[in-house]
């Protein structure tokens, strides 16, 4: 509150949405600028928010609704409470639990400050199907029998033999070392090679449903 003063808007389903908003009303104060949901049932926990804060005293307090919005999503929140929409946040490459989203999140600490030191997995444990697994992940897109893109494959452990030369991901830093380097032309053909190699559907229109399903695997070995 400090640094951002009260008129901030604080993110309050991490875990146990009740006890965060006691506790931002606690920290901030009855003018306490906006409370964040941002999973769950919105419609829901947007009325429960609310009815929570007006007994707290925060009558003033706006509800700020985020989680993949888009217009349909909004459509189906006109009889809620919310003030404001994080919109335009609706980016998912893959179908099914999980999908491939861009959001990162910690899944590994070190023991200690040595660079050196092993990692300890890190996972989610909060309810509402958001729970994560430990552990740094490998990313590799598996080919059907014609070369083209059928699934994103997610994982952890070794990388399956027949995902080796798949991997999506290229290792450019670690423990805050450069150890390679490449040219904007480089990084152009494999981002044309790739979408070359996505289904056709990939290039026709739609609401935004996933292309290619996302599988997870955990501690994967073999081939």
């Amino acid at each position: 509150m400090n640094t951002l003063g009260r008129g901030t808007t604080l993110l309050v389903d991490t875990y146990d949405v009740a006890e965060a908003v006691r506790t931002a009303v606690e920290v901030a104060g009855t003018d306490l600028g906006a409370v964040r949901i941002d999973s769950g049932d919105l419609l829901l926990v947007a009325h429960r928010v609310r009815q929570q804060l007006d007994e707290l005293g925060a009558t003033g307090t706006k509800i700020v609704v985020t989680s993949d919005l888009d217009e349909y999503a909004i459509a189906s929140l006109a009889a809620a409470p919310v003030d404001a929409y994080g919109v335009g946040t609706q980016l998912v490459t893959g179908s099914g639990h999980p999908t491939s989203s861009m959001v990162y999140k910690l899944v590994a600490r070190a023991e200690s400050t040595d660079r050196k030191a092993p990692l300890v997995p890190v996972a989610k444990k909060s309810t509402g199907g958001k729970t994560s697994v430990g552990g740094r992940k490998w990313a590799a897109r598996r080919l059907d029998a014609y070369g083209v893109a059928e699934a994103e494959v997610i994982g952890t452990g070794p990388v399956p033999a027949g995902l080796a030369d798949r991997q999506l991901l290229v290792e450019l830093v670690k423990g805050g070392e450069v150890v390679a380097r490449e040219p904007l032309d480089a990084v152009r053909d494999r981002h044309a090679a790739a979408r070359a190699g996505l289904p056709m559907s990939a290039t026709q229109l739609s609401r935004g449903e996933p292309v290619l399903p996302t599988e997870y695997v955990h501690g994967a070995s073999g081939s």
